[in-house]
């Protein structure tokens, strides 16, 4: 079982929701958190909780994402784990969305995740060690009406995080991807804690302990992918 005590953690997209869990819960396990958002407001009264770094940046500006590694190694010295959480989404017929709309679903949700990598996989690879939890979606493996945009998103989320597992493998670097289905959360403008989504959705919280699962994994296990769903959700 490997222990996060002291280990260096950047979490995209923290302020709020999975990303938020996540970071309290890695705080809570003895792990000094790097929270990244674009909300300064919410990252500061979330440090106030992990006694970590906040970083305002938009990931899918590379001088940012570069920024946010620098920062961290300049902070802390070393880098342990990387969180590639943030994510954005919107539902329509595909006649409907603009290219607009499309881009900034596609910057976030693909481009951040690339290049907060692109940043941290050479300090990883130097060091022989290293692990990055890509969290995407169960629609990176499945389609729905209306999921153009986002789904396709996640197909190409997972395929950046599958293809650069088999590079970093032999470094000593593993890459695992979180599927979660449907989560409770601010996504796509939505309110969370309804009674009726508290029935039938996932809770920030069990991601968050997914994610927990693969880091604390041994050091010789790699969890490369792990799905999880409310109980009353088909798959």
């Amino acid at each position: 079982m490997t222990d996060l005590t002291d280990q260096v953690a950047i979490v995209s997209g923290a302020s709020r929701g999975i990303g938020k869990a996540i970071a309290l819960l890695l705080a809570l396990q003895g792990a000094k958190v790097v929270a990244v958002a674009r909300n300064e407001a919410e990252l500061e009264e979330l440090t106030q909780k992990t006694r970590g770094l906040c970083i305002v940046a938009d990931i899918a500006i590379e001088e940012d994402a570069q920024y946010v590694v620098q920062e961290t190694l300049r902070h802390f010295g070393r880098l342990d784990i990387l969180i590639c959480n943030a994510g954005v989404g919107s539902f329509n017929e595909l006649e409907q969305f603009e290219a607009a709309e499309w881009d900034r679903i596609f910057d976030t949700n693909v481009k951040g995740t690339f290049l907060l990598c692109k940043a941290a996989v050479p300090h990883f690879k130097a060091h022989k060690r290293g692990h990055i939890v890509g969290i995407t979606s169960d629609v990176a493996k499945r389609t729905f009406a209306h999921g153009t945009a986002y789904g396709a998103s996640k197909f190409a989320q997972d395929a950046v995080l599958a293809s650069l597992r088999k590079e970093v493998r032999p470094h000593g670097v593993k890459v695992s991807t979180i599927y979660p289905g449907l989560v409770d959360t601010y996504f796509n403008d939505t309110t969370p804690g309804s009674p009726e989504a508290e029935k039938t959705h996932l809770r920030p919280a069990d991601v968050a302990q997914a994610v927990r699962y693969v880091l604390e994994a041994p050091a010789h296990v790699v969890v490369d992918e792990l799905m999880l769903h409310p109980l009353t959700q088909e798959w």
